[in-house]
């Protein structure tokens, strides 16, 4: 586990061994930290991992949607993130997206 990460634990007054597992993705400890043990592990944060911790966030949060005893401030909250994590990947994917088009449009003008 990554130095930080266990320097957190140790302030805390947690062993790795207590972190809890749950089925629920926000509440499971265990599963939370290997998933920052392996950002941290992976060495420099670029556009495509930020797009895909973003799309996982979705995931999570789309999970929880199907919950119907959720109560109405959490579902208000969560579509706040939901919101906001689709819209950082519309604007990693957008520029991509639109060099495409250019090309496919330029490439059109080519042939004709």
């Amino acid at each position: 586990m990554h130095n930080i990460l266990l320097r957190l634990l140790e302030k805390r007054n947690i062993k790795k061994e207590d972190l809890k597992y749950d089925e629920n993705p926000l509440l499971n400890e265990k599963q939370k930290f290997a998933e920052w043990d392996r950002v941290l592990s992976e060495g420099e944060i670029n556009a495509d991992k930020i797009k895909e911790f973003c799309k996982n966030q979705i995931k999570i949060i789309e999970l929880q949607w199907k919950n119907l005893d959720n109560d109405t401030q959490k579902n208000e909250r969560l579509i706040v993130f939901h919101t906001v994590y689709s819209v950082l990947v519309n604007l990693i994917e957008a520029p991509q997206t639109e060099k495409e088009n250019l090309e496919k449009y330029l490439t059109e003008l080519l042939n004709k």
